[in-house]
């Protein structure tokens, strides 16, 4: 009745049914996931876009800043993020994606060039000159990330200096595209 202090359990144990328990086991979960996965498909997540225009309309509304926006997108691209923020401390922003996933934003706030540069580019963005879009002159910013940004100060309704900055993943030329497409009117 008793057992001696060194003998094992009941179970027999053994390095080739350890390895068989942990082969099972890896099947299984196999085929968990092929079955999860012809059951529900392909569920990669959809950005969900946002109504863009009522934000603009309502920052237009404020009268503290410009907000620029486009006046449409372009065919298959979406808002994904859009916000006025009125106060004291007035802001404005904008994101879009173009049908590749490629980002574009669009921020402003009384604030100098270099404050939203640093705050929506990179502390460490590059400044590499100027270029001149529709008839506007935008100081260029890169950063090592891949960013390419337009930025310039504007004078805004409520008086005081803002800036703008137009941020992307896009090609450069199709940076300057969108800020060239951004409008301050109706």
């Amino acid at each position: 009745m008793s057992q001696t202090a060194n003998s094992p359990g009941r179970y027999r144990r053994s390095s080739g049914g350890l390895i068989g328990a942990m082969v099972v086991t890896v099947l299984l979960v196999l085929v968990y996931v092929a079955l999860r996965a012809f059951v529900f498909g392909d569920r990669t997540s959809e950005v969900a876009g946002v109504d863009w225009e009522a934000q603009v309309r309502a920052g237009r509304a404020d009268g503290k800043l410009t907000v620029p926006a486009p006046r449409s997108l372009p065919e298959g691209w979406k808002a994904t993020s859009a916000a006025y923020e009125t106060g004291t401390s007035a802001a404005w922003r904008l994101g879009v994606l173009d049908p590749d996933q490629l980002y574009v934003g669009v921020y402003e706030r009384l604030a100098s060039v270099e404050d939203l540069v640093e705050e929506h580019v990179d502390e460490a963005a590059t400044d590499e000159g100027t270029v001149t879009v529709a008839g506007e002159e935008w100081r260029v910013f890169t950063d090592d990330g891949g960013d390419y940004a337009l930025a310039r100060s504007v004078e805004e309704p409520v008086g005081g200096r803002g800036a703008v900055v137009v941020v992307g993943t896009l090609p450069p030329t199709e940076v300057r595209d969108f800020a060239a497409g951004l409008t301050t009117e109706e």
